[in-house]
């Protein structure tokens, strides 16, 4: 009789994995279904429509401070929706538009530089020096590849009447009901 081998024990098969399948299946399809339905319902955007949903986006995620009108995202649509925005609705000098970038240690900056180049329309060299964030792992695991770009224009009557805008956006008399 030769020497006893251990006998493991065999996991259990996850049925929480295997039940779990179907449903993100479904879900992926009622995305897709959700999204082709929401590119019907928007349509094609006329003047006013996209200078209220940009002025929207801005009440949302652009800079209140006086004096520049800023934009940061990490999401490349968000940014270039803003500076076709931007560029369609207001006098732009475009040697005045600056980019910052914030962009985790050990990514390629290069890159991301050339990233957001082309999804802003802003040229390399009008990009400030990035903020290079050191990895931490306990706070966050998925770093956004090309970082967070900040579009910047310092132009405090551009900056006034987004605001502008914004606020008659947001007034109660032009909320439907």
């Amino acid at each position: 009789m030769g020497p006893r081998r251990a006998v493991l024990p065999v996991p259990p098969k996850d049925r929480r994995a295997t039940a779990a399948a179907p449903v993100a299946s479904a879900k992926l399809r009622e995305i897709q279904e959700l999204d082709t339905a929401g590119v019907s319902q928007v349509g094609t955007l006329d003047d006013q429509a996209f200078l209220v949903a940009g002025v929207a986006l801005y009440a949302g995620e652009g800079a209140k401070t006086e004096g520049a009108v800023g934009f940061s995202n990490s999401d490349p649509r968000m940014l270039r929706f803003f500076c076709a925005w931007l560029r369609r609705f207001f006098d732009i000098d475009e040697s005045r538009l600056r980019v910052r970038l914030y962009l985790h240690e050990g990514l390629d900056l290069d890159a991301a530089v050339a990233h957001w180049s082309v999804v802003t329309g802003i040229p390399a060299g009008q990009f400030g020096k990035p903020y290079r964030a050191l990895p931490d792992a306990g706070i966050r695991h998925n770093k956004h590849e090309h970082g967070c770009a900040t579009v910047k224009y310092a132009c405090s009557r551009t900056h006034r009447a987004i605001m502008g805008l914004v606020r008659a956006l947001l007034t109660s008399h032009v909320i439907p009901g």
